[in-house]
């Protein structure tokens, strides 16, 4: 029968698990690419992206969910908060999320292949679900009544009106990929680290929500899609073994399958029976002939 035992996995990076750096840097560029230039084709769909969003509003006080306004108005405290609540919205995204997959594939090349596959299989998720649902965020939805705050209070990321903005679609707000992203990110350095400090990364998808609901670009329910896709997503690619098995030795056939040379158990004293201070037996690994006791003759 073999035997087997687990090791900890060596945390020093497998170069073996490493995939070409040309062709991963061409392939992340290209599906960044292929999302940025998908999802304007979600814009023009005015009246479908106001009717979808008056929809979700209605749904989440039908839910009794916590109205977007009550985080806004944690934000409008203070115009240095706003600021950089909007300043965090605009520019940490990308950046975390690029330089996320930048040290796995340096540190953790098996979690780097797997968190690709993860983000790109929600980011394509979340591409169809903005072709099929436009979605006008709470910023423009009258009956939110929320504030803009990338507009008044700067910086933004989006032009003044959806059809000027030839830079962003602005009615892909469902789902979240900024939520989404910022808890991918989150799990797995987790994942990949062991610091009694890593959770605290859980801190950057807690203030993304905040600050997407803040800022009125989200609602609550598209940040919830988000997660149940990357749930999905994660369910769909398992993780990378965290040990590994390395069989024991087996013993060469005519070691001790005759009983040459095997350990046996000889009590000490002798062959009488007795036991050392009466209590077990010593037991002794020495090897003997085959067929004789430590203490005489069978």
């Amino acid at each position: 029968m073999r035997l087997a035992r687990t090791e900890p996995t060596d945390q020093e990076p497998d170069i073996r698990a490493r995939p070409p750096l040309v062709r991963e840097f061409l392939l992340v560029a290209g599906l960044f690419l292929a999302y940025k230039f998908g999802r304007q084709a979600a814009n023009g769909h005015v009246e479908e992206a106001f009717r979808n969003a008056g929809s979700v509003w209605d749904l989440e006080r039908a839910l009794h969910l916590p109205g977007e306004g009550a985080v806004q108005g944690l934000l409008l405290h203070g115009q240095p908060l706003i600021h950089a609540a909007n300043t965090y919205y605009a520019a940490v995204h990308f950046p975390a999320t690029a330089l996320f997959l930048i040290w796995l594939y340096w540190r953790r090349p098996a979690h780097y292949v797997r968190s690709r596959r993860v983000l790109a299989a929600l980011t394509g998720a979340a591409l169809v679900l903005h072709l099929l649902y436009p979605l006008a965020p709470p910023r423009m939805l009258p009956a939110a009544g929320l504030v803009d705050t990338g507009q008044v209070y700067g910086p933004t990321v989006y032009g003044q009106t959806p059809a000027t903005d030839t830079m962003a679609n602005q009615f892909a707000a469902m789902p979240s990929l900024h939520v989404g992203w910022a808890v991918m990110v989150a799990l797995g350095l987790i994942a990949a680290t062991r610091s009694r400090w890593r959770w605290l990364w859980l801190l950057h998808p807690a203030i993304t929500l905040f600050v997407v609901v803040g800022t009125a670009n989200h609602y609550w329910l598209d940040a919830i899609v988000v997660v149940a896709l990357l749930a999905v997503a994660l369910a769909a690619f398992r993780p990378p073994p965290t040990a590994r098995t390395v069989p024991a030795p087996l013993r060469a056939p005519g070691a001790w399958g005759s009983g040459e040379g095997a350990p046996v158990p000889a009590y000490a004293g002798g062959g009488s029976g007795s036991y050392e201070g009466g209590g077990r037996p010593a037991i002794s690994e020495a090897p003997v002939a085959s067929g004789t006791y430590a203490g005489g003759p069978r």
